[in-house]
């Protein structure tokens, strides 16, 4: 084994991964929550619909989908590994756990429980639209004016979903989940990464707040307007 697959082995290299791996992430969420707004369009599901055809027709976008799968495995596998590993050491260190416990968060605590939520609700997500969309023939195919293309309406199911009160609950239940385990991942992810100096971290601090509560709730609104208003 030579040095560097023993560095991703690591404690260290495992925390490394999945610090970048998170971070990849956060902006991939970004990029996710933009194309998502584009529901809130009057326009029937146009908007939507273009923008869902772009994305998987795109090759680089395709290229950059399959990053972001195995990011996602990634993510998931390190944050097991270390959690598991964390357990054992704190079979030996009662007393350092108890005083740990009493000054860390309810995120920083609970992180792996959070990622293990959120990676189930992303299955079901996947299943419930991605997989559809790309693995079944369920969607109307539409041909809107100036284009010489059919898309898949892809809209039109996601409507039908958030008229459902009970998708709506779960989604949002889901998002504040992801609240919690962004506050603590988004500013961890920096500090393994070696950027925590003070001159820094506080506006990462902040950043990180902001980034943990704005992205969630334009997710949340979503499901919600359409629920109440659509």
């Amino acid at each position: 084994m030579n040095w560097f697959q023993s560095f991703l082995v690591s404690s260290l290299g495992q925390k490394i991964v999945m610090s970048l791996t998170g971070l990849f992430l956060t902006i991939f969420l970004i990029v996710h929550l933009v194309g998502n707004l584009q529901l809130l369009h009057d326009d029937g599901g146009q908007a939507f619909n273009l923008y869902s055809y772009f994305m998987t027709h795109n090759p680089l976008i395709k290229t950059v989908s399959y990053l972001l799968y195995t990011g996602i495995i990634l993510h998931t596998i390190q944050g097991l590994s270390l959690w598991r590993q964390n357990r054992k050491a704190a079979g030996g260190m009662k007393r350092y756990v108890k005083t740990s416990t009493a000054t860390s968060s309810f995120a920083g605590r609970n992180m792996a429980w959070l990622g293990i939520l959120i990676f189930i609700f992303l299955v079901i997500h996947l299943k419930d639209f991605w997989y559809v969309m790309k693995f079944t023939s369920q969607l109307e195919m539409i041909t809107y004016p100036g284009q010489d293309h059919e898309v898949k309406n892809l809209y039109q199911l996601v409507s039908v979903e958030f008229k459902e009160l009970w998708v709506v609950v779960i989604y949002s239940i889901s998002m504040v989940v992801l609240a919690f385990h962004l506050l603590h991942g988004f500013t961890s992810a920096f500090q393994t990464i070696g950027a925590n100096h003070p001159k820094y971290m506080t506006l990462i601090k902040v950043v990180g707040k902001l980034y943990a509560f704005l992205i969630p709730i334009g997710f949340a609104i979503i499901p919600i307007i359409f629920y109440c208003c659509k």
